[in-house]
């Protein structure tokens, strides 16, 4: 029974890495006033680049330590490239930050299924890999990877430059009186490009710390899953703060983990297997997370509040 708890946790706490990070990376994007529908479409860029590049840097006998390095910022730096164009199309010429995002997703998972199915030859849509450099073993059904103690990190630095730094609270009025900003010298464009760069930067990483301690191949035809809009929902709970978002990422990664683990837990708690003979199947506790959220969202929308200025198009000659 231990050995399938430890293993319940170590699934939870990859999923909750990822969804942090990701959800993180909306937050910063939104509390500059602009609305990232895009981070689905920003988690497979950043993914699929990231895979190119760990393979062909495995293949090359690169330095273990450098593979993990370059791999990584490859996909910050794709996820960042890719969230740009949300960045020019919704700061600079005041297109629709909703149907930006979504047309982002749209073409995301087009352009990795082409390039997937080039690099196979026209034969497959999936890239196989190896997760050996980021994923470490410590028996017991128990395993850690390096996204963890990076999305700690993350987490702990979020805070500090969110609400202890001139950055943070120049980027946090952007999103709440762009005006008022601007008034004082305050560059609203600017501070919209970064907030938008960084949910970039940490899409891409996110996607990473999704696909690699989980598996030894990536589908570009199932992209992550709908992991970016689930991210949104935890950023939504989390009141756009990142302590909130840490730990409702735990949360939903408990009925995210469920669906890896969900036979041994029974069998190890009431006696019993569930199989597919059952109508139960793993397919059934991922949609948990997804139907978690819908009825969070119905009774706690009310009471959200997102930053007041998000998603309206800033013209300073209207101020």
């Amino acid at each position: 029974m231990a050995d399938q708890f430890l293993l319940l946790l170590s699934y939870m706490l990859i999923f909750a890495a990822a969804l942090s990070f990701v959800a993180l990376g909306g937050m910063f994007s939104e509390r500059s006033g602009i609305i990232n529908i895009g981070l689905e479409g920003i988690m497979v860029i950043g993914g699929f680049c990231g895979l190119l590049t760990l393979n062909a840097l495995a293949g090359a006998g690169v330095n273990p330590f450098l593979v993990v390095v370059i791999t990584i910022l490859v996909s910050i730096a794709a996820g960042m490239a890719y969230s740009l164009l949300l960045a020019v199309v919704a700061i600079q010429f005041g297109a629709d930050q909703t149907l930006t995002g979504t047309a982002l997703n749209l073409l995301a998972t087009a352009i990795s299924l082409i390039f997937a199915k080039r690099l196979s030859g026209g034969v497959s849509t999936s890239i196989n890999f190896s997760n050996d450099y980021f994923v470490y073993d410590l028996g017991h059904s128990f395993s850690i990877n390096l996204f963890l103690v990076l999305a700690i990190v993350v987490l702990v630095i979020a805070i500090i430059v969110l609400y202890k730094t001139r950055f943070g609270l120049r980027l946090r009025s952007c999103g709440e009186n762009p005006a008022a900003a601007d008034s004082v010298g305050i560059n609203v464009k600017k501070y919209r490009y970064a907030g938008v760069l960084i949910s970039g930067a940490l899409g891409g990483i996110g996607a990473l710390a999704y696909i690699l301690p989980t598996a030894s191949f990536w589908n570009s035809s199932t992209g992550v899953a709908g992991f970016g809009f689930l991210a949104l929902a935890i950023m939504i709970f989390g009141q756009w703060k990142p302590l909130r978002i840490g730990i409702i990422s735990l949360l939903f990664s408990f009925f995210l983990s469920l669906s890896y683990v969900y036979s041994g837990i029974f069998e190890a708690i009431f006696g019993f297997t569930l199989t597919a003979k059952d109508g139960v199947t793993s397919e059934l506790f991922r949609m948990l997370p997804f139907i978690a959220s819908l009825i969070l969202l119905a009774f706690t929308s009310k009471n959200s509040r997102a930053p007041k200025a998000e998603g309206i198009p800033y013209d300073k000659s209207r101020r």
